[in-house]
């Protein structure tokens, strides 16, 4: 599945004034604060974002969010968030938020 070309323009309008670059990753776009990747338009649908792994149980408490599985496994740190529960533009301003503010704690890559 190709990533969803409407919700990557949503991001990259929400996007704070930090550098931010694109990259394709995992089938999808990835948009990536100091090297780290903070969100992306996922090639399975809906979005992918990294959160402060110690927030994942709080974080998985909002609609539409699980944890990502990376080979089997479910790992903290990494969330899917469906499309329908991105669709209001104000929650998927605060994913974007959740994953660049993160993304922005870590050391450049």
């Amino acid at each position: 599945m190709a990533y969803d070309r409407e919700l990557a323009e949503r991001i990259r309008g929400l996007l704070p004034d930090r550098p931010v670059s694109e990259k394709a990753m995992f089938g999808g776009l990835a948009f990536l604060v100091g090297g780290h990747l903070a969100v992306a338009a996922s090639g399975k649908g809906g979005l992918m974002v990294r959160c402060d792994p110690a927030d994942s149980d709080r974080l998985l408490t909002e609609a539409g969010a699980s944890r990502m599985e990376m080979r089997g496994r479910e790992m903290d740190g990494w969330l899917r968030v469906t499309g329908e529960a991105v669709a209001d533009d104000d929650v998927l301003a605060e994913w974007v938020r959740v994953g660049t503010t993160y993304a922005g704690t870590l050391p450049p890559t």
